[in-house]
């Protein structure tokens, strides 16, 4: 059993290391949209006991790689899709458990599939701004998909697991 001060140690300890390792994981190189950005968005609410602290961390962490490899139009436009998945996500905290991360990672993962490739379409020149655009957009866009569900996966059980070896979340049962 860990003392109060000793779990908040760790939590500050926890909360750093994230963002820096979140920064580093979007300014090394990796395949397109394999991140766990969407990851701690989802499970940030779970982690630091609500959404403010949550979306303080992802969002530093999207801040401090954005100085390094550069600040884009659809900058603001992704800060609000994750910020709003982890609103979203908040709102099941208390529903966390080894055996729903899949479904918590599929969802969050084609929140922001659809909301982002939908501003893709509708601020871009790329498509053209009828059915047949939006579909390709769509369409286009699926490769990208396939390793953000992955990545989104892979880091929310990471997430999970880590933080229940250092007794931030409780082992629950399935």
């Amino acid at each position: 059993m860990l003392t109060s001060k000793m779990k908040n140690f760790k939590k500050y300890i926890l909360f750093t290391t994230i963002i820096f390792t979140l920064s580093l994981s979007r300014i090394l190189p990796h395949p397109p949209n394999f991140t766990p950005i969407i990851s701690l968005a989802i499970m940030g609410p779970f982690l630091f006991a609500g959404f403010l602290t949550s979306i303080i961390c992802v969002i530093s962490s999207m801040v401090l790689s954005d100085l390094i490899i550069g600040f884009h139009s659809d900058m603001i436009q992704i800060y609000l899709i994750i910020t709003l998945i982890s609103f979203i996500f908040n709102k099941y905290k208390s529903k966390l458990r080894g055996s729903n991360i899949l479904f918590f990672s599929t969802i969050g993962s084609t929140i922001f599939f659809i909301i982002s490739n939908l501003n893709v379409w509708a601020f871009s020149s790329l498509y053209t701004k009828n059915l047949e655009g939006l579909i390709n957009c769509y369409l286009m866009a699926i490769p990208f998909f396939h390793n953000t569900l992955i990545s989104t996966i892979i880091f929310s059980y990471a997430i999970f697991f880590i933080s229940q070896k250092i007794e931030l979340i409780p082992n629950y049962k399935h």
